[in-house]
């Protein structure tokens, strides 16, 4: 038997997948079954790009649901008494300095789930993550990104 994915997250990510799956599931669905319904009335349904589109969305919205159905069920929540103080991980917060004389940045670590880089969410998986899991404050650490190497020093951990 082959094992499901595990998602690890924080709780306020798991929070905000169930909230996003509540919305699809009760608003979102009823939206595209409406436009569907609305869309048959037309008649010919061979020719009728309405019904088309209204069906492409229920099936990227029912894709939607199963996946975040998917991830919530195989979370595996962060909690902050398995974190370790002292080394970037999981639920962490860091700051780093690109060398020679970059600017600051400063990312939580999440996983792949909940990423939004915008937001300053950036998943395990990434190349920065992987560079700075288990390592210290004051560490320096070279990061191949798909851009090419880069070198930083872990300013701060929260």
């Amino acid at each position: 038997m082959v094992s499901e994915k595990k998602y690890p997250m924080t709780a306020s990510g798991k929070k905000k997948l169930e909230e996003e799956l509540e919305f699809l599931k009760t608003v979102k669905r009823k939206e595209v079954v409406e436009r569907i319904k609305i869309a048959r009335s037309y008649g010919d349904l061979s020719e009728n790009s309405e019904y088309d589109s209204a069906k492409e969305d229920q099936a990227f919205v029912e894709g939607k649901i199963s996946s975040l159905e998917s991830m919530i069920r195989n979370s595996v929540i962060i909690t902050e008494d398995e974190m370790n103080t002292d080394e970037v991980q999981l639920g962490k917060t860091v700051t780093f300095k690109e060398l020679p004389d970059g600017d600051e940045e400063t990312y939580t670590i999440v996983g792949s789930a909940e990423a939004n880089p915008i937001e300053g969410l950036i998943s395990n998986d990434s190349p920065i993550a992987k560079g700075l899991i288990g390592r210290s404050k004051g560490d320096e650490v070279k990061i191949l990104t798909p851009g090419g190497e880069m070198s930083v020093v872990i300013v701060e951990i929260k």
